[in-house]
């Protein structure tokens, strides 16, 4: 396997460990793919590996191509994956779960708004899948949820969760954690007496660009990678596989 594929699984399972500690577990459902980038197959978080338990040997090689037999041990949720990619050529990483501030706020017909800077990020770029609550299992119906996706950077899945995508695995779990937050604290101020403010148009705009820009979200990753490791310290000898440059995200 070459030295690029190698360092993608380990960011996988470190994005899966990730995901585990910002409360999106759910048994051993949930996924988190990456591809890269002119390649025709992406990686993911194997069907019977729980995110807290994920590690590298989990994460699965799977053809981006929707009539490719699927592996064994593919998720059932393939589908979603490859119809996200199919759709959006920018995108290089993908996270389904079901964090649970984000799938009740999925199941209000509530705008994110800019309560947090994590509202800001969200706000007017996120719709609502309402085809179906249940498991995505054909491409008839994740290509509904790439359109519901659009060219937002995350979809909410009426009673399911939620889709977050980015240019790098990076980028899609930061940001998976970023919804997570915004739902549960809208959630918080819908029931403050008297309402709540949010951010101006102006300020919006300006977080964007400072807290969320690329080196910023460099950092938020590597904080999370290091509780990654503070939590399950023999995830640091999964720094034998990262002997090679990753692509460029």
């Amino acid at each position: 396997m070459p030295p690029v594929v190698r360092k993608l699984r380990v960011q996988v399972a470190l994005a899966s460990r990730s995901l585990s500690i910002g409360g999106h577990d759910d048994f051993n459902q949930g996924q988190v793919s990456a591809r890269i980038p002119g390649a025709d197959f992406m990686l993911i978080k194997g069907a019977l590996k729980g995110f807290d338990e994920c590690t590298p040997e989990d994460v699965i090689v799977a053809s981006l191509d929707p009539k490719a037999p699927a592996p064994p041990l593919a998720p059932p949720e393939l589908p979603l994956h490859q119809a996200v990619y199919e759709a959006r050529p920018d995108v290089h990483g993908v996270v389904h779960s079901h964090a649970p501030h984000t799938l009740v706020f999925g199941a209000t017909d509530l705008p994110l708004r800019p309560v947090s800077h994590e509202g800001a990020y969200f706000e007017d770029r996120i719709d609502r899948f309402t085809m179906t609550s249940n498991t995505i299992l054909d491409m008839t119906t994740a290509r509904g949820v790439a359109d519901a996706l659009g060219d937002d950077p995350a979809v909410l899945l009426r009673n399911h969760g939620g889709v977050i995508v980015g240019k790098s695995v990076r980028h899609a779990t930061v940001h998976a954690h970023t919804l997570e937050r915004a739902c549960r604290l809208q959630l918080i101020a819908e029931r403050v007496p008297g309402g709540y403010h949010t951010s101006t148009p102006e300020d919006v705009l300006a977080k964007r660009e400072f807290i969320y820009g690329d080196l910023a979200v460099r950092s938020y990753w590597a904080h999370s990678v290091g509780r990654v490791r503070r939590t399950w310290p023999e995830t640091a000898q999964w720094a034998r596989f990262e002997r090679a440059d990753a692509p460029q995200s």
